[in-house]
């Protein structure tokens, strides 16, 4: 994305909607059927997504788009093979195989590594970047 903003920066759904070139309404519909994909919401409900929210939407659509599964069989693909490999599907990257060897652990902790940060912007909301 070369939006002038930092490779780090949150982006809006309009931003991620122009470089992964879906719709808006899609971003939202896909949110609401993948529980993966969860963007930090600011009191008014508008949506800003991480980096590695940005990878699993462009995961997701290279499967729904690029390998024409269904809503169903990418949820049933994602929970089997975790985020990380589905993110990895984006770039074209092949999943490192401690992803295959250690899924479980991997995908606890990846769970709790969003909720870390998760947390984390949530602080940053609330309190401002300065505190």
């Amino acid at each position: 994305m070369t939006s002038g903003k930092s490779e780090n920066a949150f982006r809006t759904i309009s931003e991620v909607a122009q470089a992964l070139d879906v719709k808006p309404h899609v971003l939202r519909f896909w949110e609401s059927k993948f529980d993966e994909i969860q963007p930090v919401k600011r009191a008014a409900g508008r949506r800003y997504y991480r980096p590695e929210d940005v990878e699993l939407i462009a995961g997701i659509k290279h499967l729904l788009h690029g390998q024409g599964m269904t809503i169903k069989g990418a949820q049933k693909h994602l929970k089997d093979n975790g985020i990380d490999e589905v993110r990895a599907m984006a770039s074209g990257d092949k999943p490192k195989p401690e992803a295959a060897l250690n899924e479980i652990g991997l995908n606890r902790r990846s769970k709790l590594e969003a909720a870390r940060q998760n947390l984390v912007q949530a602080r940053i909301l609330l309190v401002g970047e300065d505190n």
